[in-house]
């Protein structure tokens, strides 16, 4: 690192905005523990005027007389284009790219029109306020590039909107009131290294506080704390200014600052926390630390931690508020961390920037592996071929190391820091080079990483993002395609793998979670990876009439968006879990439970990489067709980490499992928190196995009945068909169909493909048009004991159709059976979206109740997280409000199924399953809206019952739909009974 630039008064305008320096009058980077030094938060309501650009700034707003009354006030920390959205939106809007710049690429120029904003407040030091020593001003955040003044001084300026910037102010406070101002640029040359796929927004968004550094104080810290699990004991040095004292009491601690001491200690580690409370003090300060012990190596091949290979269960996480954007509390952000916990994450990518400091002394309490990454993405260059990019020219050098000495600096004594990334997708270059170099050599003790070090010349780690799973397969093997060069390629095939991103969850999916997983429990050299990502990025809305909604890109009217791309989280905006966040924590789930009907045991392997299984209470429970049998305890031997265990059934489950039972019945094991922790509450489930003591019973037939045919109708047992063979009532309720439907509303993953597998554009084409098939009606024929009606589905301009063949069959029960054969005319070269039928039924059936997979949605490659059981939902709870509508809400392997409502019901029975979505609107409606408040129920409830629909993958960044839940288009046939009683 080269030394800072001093502060100049003439550094301003756009001299200062289009500078490549990292900025000026600024102290050197350093971590700022918790002190007992005099702090005051300058964090409340400050004066704030928005300016159009460098052309519209306030002449001497800085200084102290200036009179600022008529400004308006806004909150420090916030971001100013949040503010009023759904009002007058007084100082603009967000605005959203995945990779574009929303200005000129033309480094290091900005727009003229570079939107600023300019904050004063007044403040009283405390007359306590010690009168040696220093005083600091520090800013945790501000977006993009700023300058501050102190009682009308120019302290000095800064870029790198995510990382901390300290200034002496020290010679400019006086006794009693003082003013700071703050002059913020929405745009500057530091904008080129922030390309980070989120929305663009600017202001003091971090706390901000005024700090005393007392003469011979403790200006920085760095723990060292590493753990040696052979002997089980720690060895702690504290680098410290000089005569400092280290003390640990619980551990009987107590050193100077450069010793080492070593003593047997509780390791740190994701699943076992623990830290001890330490202080390092000189005679004028004494400032705490919370320390875990742990190492962090490669060996082997393999990434370790205290000596034992990991398995990261993680997400990505973007900072992100609906309403308050990147400025989050501290309780929002220990609600994140529980949630992960309860969902079985545990690891974090800080994409694409270091998060607040805040968040890693929570993951340090609460448990969590986490790659530190720097704030740092020159994406946008890829456009441009990588032309000019940032990262290959040495005019940007001193900013990139800049970037990275002052996360490093900031977060280096957090154990949950396993590794510091370069920063993300800004190809390759010499200024990378360097970063991790000064890295290394700064703390050799963490593994550095970035993906898109390829051939891993300069990384510990070999990173990638979404690997389909073949190749993926092979990496873990080591038999991925060799680097150009023969020593980086040895080295390369030496190191362990992770994928930085995959399973990209934006919308319904992502698909094939199960398939990864299995890869990265099968090679110890995949370390698993990080979902891409956290929480969808909605901006939290309200319409007139007060119905809350979230806007993605392009609906604040931005010329240049990238749409919904930025709502791809596994939480939803207001942090409900998603579908795909219960899929998540099914397949990580960290002990895997499975069922031996014919021995009579559980089998319990114990995925932990350090815990053991005493923390868990295992639960039985039996049922028959989803209705209680029996429940109870399950006594199993605790299990050391990546062991397995088997225990006997106990006497009571093997008594129930044995008594007569008529329906299908099923044995549900599950592992629950057996006390509370930090992150859940006792009796949480964790984990769960499933299966079948009992096949299901075959469907009884009575005798069948003869359709009779009067000139305009058709009648059969209860139902009632028109002259075209259509169903318009059954037992007295009407209804329109059932049809043939192979349409689905395309799901983010079939239509967002960002030049991968665009399945939407292709089933929307003129040679298949399955948004608009035409249903024709061939033949009508009553036979003996059926119905026979047959039809073609083309639509106009198609040369690909599909004949459905339906035989309909009453039986003795009042119930009555479709049988519907398919026979796909033409060429189909892409899969179908879905196989089966729709029916329009009353509005009031709006009680569902089902035997099968659930409780939540599900479809061909996600369904681990579907347990067989008997549920109960209205209509309005089975809709899944993705932020973009789009299929969604579809219960898996159903048996039966029934709808109620208004004293009536109708049942459908499967032969054997079907897959069953029942929505207030249609398919074509979904496809239509783009928003789900834009969606109006209709007159009637749409029910599909299907025989199979094609999976969802992550197409939309990521690989397609496994072969095997593709939906090819063949010849089959399936069958459904339907009733006006029961289901069953």
């Amino acid at each position: 690192m080269t030394g800072f630039v001093p502060a100049s008064a003439d550094r301003f305008g756009t001299a200062f905005v289009e500078s490549v320096d990292p900025g000026s009058g600024r102290l050197a980077p350093r971590a700022a523990p918790e002190t007992d030094a005099p702090v005051l938060s300058l964090d409340g309501d400050w004066r704030f005027r928005w300016c159009a650009g460098l052309h519209d700034l306030t002449d001497g707003f800085e200084a102290p007389g200036f009179d600022a009354s008529a400004w308006d006030t806004l909150a420090v920390p916030s971001m100013w284009q949040m503010h009023d959205l759904d009002g007058a939106a007084p100082y603009g809007k967000p605005q959203y790219t995945n990779i574009s710049y929303p200005f000129p690429v033309d480094p290091p120029r900005v727009p003229d029109a570079n939107p600023t904003g300019e904050y004063r407040r007044t403040f009283t030091l405390p007359a306590e306020w010690p009168a040696t020593g220093r005083t600091v001003l520090r800013f945790e955040g501000v977006d993009s590039a700023f300058a501050v003044w102190v009682n009308g001084v120019l302290l000095g300026d800064g870029k790198g909107s995510r990382l901390p910037t300290e200034f002496d102010a020290t010679d400019h406070l006086r006794a009693g009131e003082n003013t700071v101002a703050v002059r913020v640029h929405q745009w500057s040359a530091g904008s080129y290294l922030e390309d980070q796929d989120m929305w663009w927004l600017s202001g003091i968004f971090r706390p901000v506080s005024l700090l005393h550094r007392p003469e011979g104080g403790i200006e920085d810290v760095f723990v060292h704390a590493d753990y040696d699990h052979r002997t089980g004991r720690g060895a702690l040095r504290v680098e410290a200014p000089e005569g400092a004292r280290v003390t640990v009491p619980e551990l009987g601690i107590d050193i100077a600052a450069g010793e080492t001491a070593r003593v047997a200690v509780e390791p740190w580690t994701a699943e076992t926390p623990r830290l001890y409370d330490a202080e390092v003090a000189t005679a004028t300060e004494r400032v705490r630390l919370r320390i875990g012990f742990r190492t962090v190596a490669v060996e082997d091949g393999v990434l370790k931690v205290n000596g034992r290979r990991i398995l990261l269960r993680g997400v990505n996480r973007h900072e992100w508020d609906p309403d308050d954007g990147r400025t989050l509390s501290v309780e929002t952000m220990r609600r994140d961390l529980e949630v992960m916990k309860r969902h079985n994450v545990n690891a974090v990518r800080t994409s694409h920037y270091p998060p607040d400091r805040r968040f890693l002394d929570l993951c340090d309490e609460i448990g969590v592996w986490v790659i530190d990454e720097c704030d740092l993405e020159t994406h946008g260059f890829d456009l441009s071929s990588w032309r000019d990019n940032p990262a290959k020219d040495p005019v940007w050098r001193e900013a990139f190391l800049d970037r990275m000495a002052r996360m490093v600096e900031r977060d280096k004594n957090h154990p949950s820091v396993i590794m510091w990334s370069l920063g993300n997708e800004c190809r390759e270059g010499e200024n990378l080079e360097a970063m991790a170099a000064w890295t290394k050599d700064r703390d050799p003790a963490r593994p550095v990483h970035y993906e898109c070090d390829l051939e891993a010349r300069y990384t510990d780690i070999w990173s990638r993002m979404y690997v389909p799973h073949d190749e993926l397969e092979r990496i873990g093997r080591r038999e991925e395609d060799r680097c150009e060069d023969p020593v980086n390629d040895e080295r390369r095939r030496s190191l362990p793998f992770i994928l930085c991103e995959y399973a990209h969850a934006m919308g319904n999916g992502p698909g094939g979670l199960s398939d990864y997983q299995a890869l990265f429990e099968r090679y110890p050299r995949l370390q698993g990876g990080f979902i891409w990502e956290w929480i969808d990025h909605g901006v939290r809305r309200r319409t007139e009439d007060g119905r809350e909604w979230f806007a993605y890109g392009g609906d604040f009217g931005e010329p240049l968006h990238d749409g919904n791309f930025v709502a791809d989280g596994l939480v939803f905006p207001d942090r409900t879990p998603s579908p795909g966040l219960l899929e998540y924590k099914k397949v990580i789930e960290p002990v895997k439970i499975r069922i031996d009907p014919e021995a009579a045991t559980v089998s319990v392997a114990n995925g932990y990489d350090f815990l053991d299984t005493a923390h868990l209470r295992f639960a039985w429970r039996l049922e028959d067709d989803g209705d209680p049998v029996a429940d109870g305890v399950l006594d199993v031997p605790v299990t050391a980490a990546g062991e397995a265990t088997v225990a006997d059934w106990p006497e009571a489950l093997a008594k129930a499992a044995a008594s007569p039972s008529e329906g299908e019945r099923w044995l549900t094991v599950s592992a629950h928190l057996a006390a509370d922790t930090a992150w859940g509450e006792a009796g949480l489930e964790l984990a769960w196995g499933q299966a079948p003591l009992s096949a299901p019973q075959p469907t009884r037939r009575g005798p069948l009945a003869a359709p009779v045919q009067t000139a305009d109708r058709i009648v059969l047992g209860e139902a009632e068909f028109d002259g075209r063979g259509r169903l318009t009532s059954l037992g007295g309720i009407e209804m329109t169909g059932p049809r043939l439907d192979v349409w689905r509303a395309p799901t983010d993953n079939d239509r967002v493909a960002w030049g991968m597998l665009d399945l939407a554009s292709k089933w929307r084409g003129r040679g298949l048009a399955l948004d608009r098939l035409e249903h024709r009606t061939l033949a009508v024929e009553a036979g003996a004991d059926e119905l026979v009606v047959t039809t073609r589905l083309a639509a106009a301009g198609a040369d690909t159709a599909i004949g459905a063949v339906y035989r309909w069959r009453a039986d003795a029960s009042d119930r009555i059976w479709l049988t519907v054969e398919v026979a796909p005319e033409g060429r189909w070269e892409v899969p179908l979206p879905r196989l089966g039928l729709r029916l329009a039924v009353p509005k009031d059936l709006d009680q569902v109740e089902w035997f099968g997979g659930g409780p939540g949605e599900a479809y061909a490659d996600t369904r681990a997280a579907a347990r067989v059981g008997r549920f109960r939902s209205t209509v309005a709870d089975l809709q899944t409000p993705y932020v973009f509508p789009q299929e969604n809400g579809s219960r898996i392997d159903v048996r039966w199924a029934t709808l109620s409502g208004g004293g009536r019901t109708l049942g459908f029975l499967g032969d054997p399953t079907f897959a069953l979505t029942v929505r207030p609107w249609t398919s074509e409606d979904l496809d239509e809206a783009k928003h789900p408040h834009e969606l109006v129920e209709r007159g009637e409830l749409y029910v599909n019952v299907d025989a199979a629909l094609h999976g969802m993958g992550s197409a939309s960044c990521g690989p397609g739909v496994q072969p095997q839940y593709q939906l090819e288009a063949r010849a089959t046939a399936f069958t459904v009974g339907i009733s006006a009683a029961a289901g069953r």
